[in-house]
Parts: C-alpha cells; structure tokens; sequence
C-alpha cells in the first residue's frame, strides 16, 4: 500500500464528518440564526444556497482578531458579522461550528496537497 493511499483515508473520513457537522451545524445554528431579526442580514453574502452556513462557521471559528480585519476590508459584505453572531449562539453552536469548519478546511487541503504531491512526484 502506498503512502498516498494511506494518506487518502483519513482525508476522506474528514470530508465525510465535516459533512455530516455541515448539516448539524445549518440545522441546529444557522436555521436559528435565519429566524432571528437581528442576525438574518448579518450572515454574508451567499453565493449559492447553504453558503451562509460556511460564512457563520468560519465568523466563528477564526479569531475575533482575524474576523475584525476581514469585517473592514473592502469586501466585508461577503462575510459574516461575528459579534454578533457570537453574541446570539451558545457554547455548543461555537464548538460545532470550530469542528466543523477546520475539520473542512484541513481536511480540503490535505486532499488537495496530496493531489498534487501525487502528480507531481509518483508518475
């Protein structure tokens, strides 16, 4: 067995866990956050449906740090208000929304650079 296929595996457990929190996440949180008067507006610009479930997770799951320079930039529609997001969830809709969005996005990566790694060297 080579490498890349041992590699592959738990790429692909991620991507199929983070899919299952993508779901628990837009159905526990962002549904909640939707009906909400004052956070409706405040989830980013969706480019296809559900896109808005990404931008909530990633307002919470980067660094309030992070968030604020993206919120000033030049495209700050495009993303999620995270103050007040954060002001109206709980502790379990930040934890769901951290696993799931950097279990996503490591996961994506891995299988992207093994891609590569793949074409590049192992022809």
């Amino acid at each position: 067995m080579s490498i890349e296929t041992m590699l592959f595996g738990p790429a692909f457990l991620g991507i199929f866990i983070a899919s299952i929190l993508y779901v628990l996440f837009g159905q526990i949180t962002v549904k909640k956050l939707r009906k909400n008067p004052e956070t409706k507006d405040a989830l980013g610009f969706e480019f296809i449906s559900g896109w808005d479930v990404l931008n909530a997770a990633q307002a919470l799951a980067f660094p309030k740090s992070w968030m604020k320079k993206l919120e000033s930039s030049s495209l700050s529609a495009m993303y999620a208000k995270s103050e007040l997001l954060r002001k109206h969830t709980t502790a379990l809709d930040n934890i769901l929304a951290i696993s799931f969005y950097w279990i996503l996005i490591l996961s994506s990566t891995s299988l992207v650079l093994i891609s590569i790694f793949q074409d590049l060297f192992l022809k």
